[in-house]
């Protein structure tokens, strides 16, 4: 029988308290070291804190610490438009404008204040420095994109190569009959109701693979960026091809044919960005906590499942540092099926012997845990137990069921950020904070 009272002192004795002051993350910053790679978590999409937070870490590992990328949990296209934002190379008047490309559901999940907070001090950030110094890009990594990608692929061909735009557009007729629903595709791939449309997408990679050296070499640094963006989005074409027409498989498959895109994606940019800055790069990666936390820690693991987290350690090593998010109880920004408004939530009391009940019996506000400097908390902690994770959906109701999973949170992360109460996301869309929806009105995606 575990003792929960010496598991929650060696929690207090190992934490450090979180006091809202400029320096409260220092000593992550010293943790993270030579890191090539940190990974910043959220345990929902529309926490307040976590996004506050997040922020402010990857503002000191940008200034301080050289980072030159960001890498988020967002559809490549939207996210590039906010890349050219940043960088100073489209004509988005203000953060709010460079983010209204994401106007897919979840749009509160980027198209939130926070975020835009954190848009706008990049911009400023890349205006203020010097000539030939090194601006901080924004990216993103995810698979939904199968339209908007093939939209851009022609677009740029329209521009850089009229004959291949040509080509392309031909093959990306196969999927004229879906009405611009991936979802519609899949389901007629998956039951065999019509051609599939996997030949077309990969010959068009294979044939941009060929030719885009050529192209980018014809105006420099900003045409080579473009045609890498244009080579990526035939990529996702590929990708999200297989991933909509296996979604009807099972969730294993598609899961990690996801995350597995999104690491690929994040070698790829580093690639890239490596070749074309003469430097290594480091970056900082955004996701949810069941993307960025070690699978193999986790009962996802027991059903096959891989993540980026996994991955990441997998091909990067000891160049990863990974860090996760837990709260007690609040409010958080959610739907409550797929495609619904945005509600305002409370987050029910998390469950007894939970990891954020144990948090939350330490009896502070705010902490952190970083597990290499508090090796008896590690030790207590290093079992497996219930970790709760919300996505853009949150059904109170089924809260056991649908929120929570079992993880070693020690072997998960290298640190962990404890919010014992916490507040949603305030959307753009929003001309007024979102009313929280009454007790009575109760009824996962991440």
């Amino acid at each position: 029988m575990e003792d929960l009272a010496q598991i929650i002192k060696a929690v207090e004795d190992g934490c450090r308290v979180l006091h809202d002051r400029s320096d409260d993350f220092d000593p992550l910053i010293e943790s993270i070291g030579d890191a090539r790679l940190v990974l910043i978590g959220e345990a929902s999409h529309g926490t307040h804190e976590f996004y506050q937070a997040r922020a402010q870490i990857t503002q000191q590992l940008i200034d301080e610490q050289g980072f030159s990328a960001v890498v988020v949990e967002a559809d490549w296209p939207d996210a590039y438009r906010v890349n050219r934002y940043v960088r100073g190379a489209n004509d988005d008047r203000d953060a709010d404008r460079a983010l209204s490309g994401f106007e897919r559901f979840p749009q509160w999940m980027w198209r939130n204040r926070d975020v835009r907070d954190f848009v706008q001090w990049l911009r400023i950030r890349n205006d203020d420095l010097s000539r030939g110094q090194t601006k901080c890009g924004f990216y993103g990594m995810d698979l939904y994109s199968l339209y908007t990608s093939m939209d851009a692929v022609l677009a740029y061909l329209d521009r850089a190569d009229p004959q291949a735009a040509r080509r392309a557009r031909f093959r990306y007729g196969c999927f004229e009959h879906f009405a611009d629903d991936p979802q519609a595709y899949g389901y007629s791939a998956a039951f065999d109701l019509g051609k599939t449309c996997e030949q077309e997408v990969v010959a068009q990679l294979v044939e941009m693979q060929h030719h885009m050296a050529e192209l980018a070499k014809r105006d420099g640094q900003i045409a080579e960026d473009e045609a890498f963006y244009a080579e990526q989005n035939a990529r996702l074409a590929k990708n999200a091809e297989e991933y909509y027409r296996e979604m009807f498989a099972g969730r294993i498959d598609t899961w990690n044919l996801r995350d597995t895109h999104m690491v690929d994606t994040i070698e790829a940019l580093l690639a890239h960005l490596d070749r074309t800055r003469g430097q290594t790069t480091r970056a900082v990666i955004w996701a949810h906590n069941s993307h960025l936390g070690d699978a193999r820690a986790t009962a996802m693991s027991q059903r096959g499942e891989v993540n980026v987290g996994q991955l990441c350690r997998q091909r990067w090593g000891k160049e990863v540092f990974n860090i996760g998010f837990t709260t007690h109880s609040g409010t958080v920004a959610a739907a409550t099926d797929w495609g619904d408004e945005v509600e305002i939530k409370a987050v029910q009391p998390s469950i007894s012997g939970s990891h954020e009940w144990i948090f939350h019996e330490v009896g502070l506000a705010e902490f952190m845990l970083i597990f290499s400097e508090a090796p008896m908390a590690a030790a207590a902690l290093a079992q497996q137990r219930l970790e709760r994770a919300i996505g853009v959906i949150y059904r109170p109701e089924t809260e056991r069921l649908s929120h929570y999973f079992m993880a070693n949170l020690p072997r998960q992360f290298d640190a962990v950020i404890h919010f014992d109460m916490t507040s949603a996301v305030q959307p753009l869309e929003q001309a007024a904070p979102l009313e929280m929806q009454k007790a009575e009105t109760y009824p996962s995606g991440v």
